[in-house]
């Protein structure tokens, strides 16, 4: 997920008595505007998996991107990235590895961001989460001897919840879900469910720039930067887009008692790796999603001390890969980082000793 403040942090505004009033009118007058969202249209065609794009049933064409190691692939990951990125990017420092281990990558790029169709707007969670699922039937169809996992990061790991808490979930071997975005309104202050509601029905349309002081998406200055620069990643978002952000959000914490399973209710391995350091979805809200399950009904749950919330892209990413490399070969076996058992004192929120850096590394929160 980019650099990202939701639109409740809204300016400061000075006004006399007379500009407050026709301010105050001008709210109510526009109190009559609605969130745009732009789900699937009606299904026309089955879905197909082109070597260039997903088509999804209404045949939209999702630009997907295949990432194949040197030898025959031992198993198939489809990657889901976060809001405002795109296929191209969120991998882009951690795919050597995962090839190199035999995983044949596909991602692809989400409705509303990249090059997908409606860039900028929100295309409701359900069809993302139908997307998703769709995607996976495919793969799977394409590599019926290999195990498929679905990965998501962020936006993209709720989307993967809500596929795998479906009536018809994606017929996964497994699901990793780095940083979900679950910072549902019931975990947000007052202030901030109030100003959510009152900029999505007075200026929905209205853009905004992320990035607000104190929120660092990753310890890798180079990835920030590459973000920042990347066109096809979105800076300028509008207000309805972030609004169906956090509606994704509410239905993804709604949705975990019931992820992830097979059709047949069987329950699926899934993995979820937290840093303790993130601040685009903070601590408290995951551990308020999570602290809604029993401890048998949760994934398996590792947090990283120093992680940030771009887990594949910050300086632990090579620790990150390997967890998931050794989960997707044996899901109850042991983690060579050994941060599962961080799990129990960060719910507990117990402060983590967090590993010292290299002096002289270039970081600092402001990077």
């Amino acid at each position: 997920m980019a650099r990202l403040a939701l639109p409740w942090r809204l300016p400061s505004l000075r006004l006399a008595p007379r500009q407050g009033a026709a301010f105050l009118l001008a709210l109510l007058l526009a109190a009559g505007c609605s969130p745009v969202v732009l789900p699937a249209g009606p299904a026309t065609t089955a879905p197909g998996l082109r070597e260039d794009a997903i088509i999804a049933t209404d045949g939209a064409a999702l630009p997907l991107r295949r990432f194949a190691p040197e030898g025959p692939p031992r198993a198939v990951l489809l990657a889901l990235h976060g809001f405002n990125d795109h296929s191209g990017n969120f991998l882009t420092d951690s795919i050597a590895a995962l090839n190199a281990a035999g995983l044949l990558v596909y991602a692809y790029d989400q409705r509303g961001f990249g090059r997908a169709p409606n860039r900028g707007y929100w295309a409701g969670a359900e069809t993302l989460a139908a997307d998703a699922a769709d995607a996976a039937r495919l793969l799977r169809r394409r590599h019926p001897g290999l195990p498929l996992y679905m990965l998501g990061e962020s936006m993209g790991a709720s989307v993967a919840i809500l596929a795998g808490a479906g009536a018809v979930p994606p017929p996964v071997d497994g699901y990793v879900l780095l940083t979900p975005a679950i910072w549902s309104r019931e975990a947000m202050n007052p202030f901030m469910r109030g100003g959510l509601w009152l900029v999505s029905r007075t200026i929905p349309a209205v853009p905004f720039q992320g990035g607000v002081g104190g929120v660092v998406a990753s310890d890798n200055p180079a990835a920030l930067r590459r973000l920042g620069r990347d066109p096809l990643v979105i800076r300028n978002t509008r207000v309805d887009s972030a609004v169906g952000l956090v509606d994704l959000m509410d239905a993804a914490v709604a949705a975990l008692p019931m992820c992830c399973r097979t059709a047949n209710g069987q329950r699926v391995p899934a993995l979820m790796l937290i840093g303790a350091q993130d601040s685009v979805v903070p601590p408290f809200a995951s551990r308020s999603a999570l602290g809604r399950l029993p401890p048998e009904a949760r994934p398996r749950l590792v947090v990283y001390a120093g992680g940030y919330h771009l887990l594949l892209a910050g300086r632990e990413r090579a620790t990150v890969v390997d967890d998931i490399l050794a989960f997707l070969a044996a899901p109850d076996g042991p983690l060579p980082s050994g941060a599962d058992e961080n799990a129990a004192p960060w719910m507990a929120a117990q402060p983590l000793p967090v590993p010292a850096r290299p002096a002289g590394d270039g970081f600092s929160p402001d990077s």
